[in-house]
This record gives structure tokens, C-alpha cells and sequence, in this order.
């Protein structure tokens, strides 16, 4: 009679290890979809800061332009 309760014990610690087991598989997969979504982010800021600058760089110079033709800058033409 002993040996039905240690093999159901056996049984459900075997179902325990396998579920950890799986659980640790799929969070080292999240890790890694994780660094990734991380290093999409940060090239998605390099990239916005780097627009901002274009952008803002071709507003400075087409605003110079309009002062110029319209003589409203100290600055020569």
C-alpha cells in the first residue's frame, strides 16, 4: 500500500519539474524578445533625434532665407 502514495508523489514532483522547466524556457524567450524590442526602441530614438535635428536645421535655414527677402535680418544677403 505504500508504494501507490510514494509513486503519486513521484508522479505530481515529475509534472511540477516539467512545469518549472517549461516556465523557465519560456521566460528566457521573453528575455530575449525583450532585448530586442529594446534595442528597437533605442535605434527608433536615435533615429526620431536625428530627424528632429534635420528638420529643425532646414527650419533655421529656410527661416534665414524668408528674413533676408523680406529685409527683416540685420544680417547681409
Amino acid at each position: 500500500m505504500t508504494t501507490e502514495p510514494e509513486n503519486l508523489v513521484m508522479e505530481l514532483l515529475r509534472a511540477v519539474r516539467a512545469d518549472v522547466a517549461e516556465m523557465r524556457s519560456e521566460q528566457r524567450e521573453q528575455r530575449v524578445r525583450l532585448a530586442a524590442i529594446e534595442r528597437h526602441l533605442a535605434h527608433l530614438e536615435r533615429d526620431g533625434a536625428e530627424f528632429r535635428a534635420e528638420i529643425g536645421g532646414r527650419f533655421d535655414r529656410i527661416h534665414d532665407r524668408i528674413e533676408r527677402r523680406l529685409d527683416l535680418s540685420d544680417q547681409p544677403a
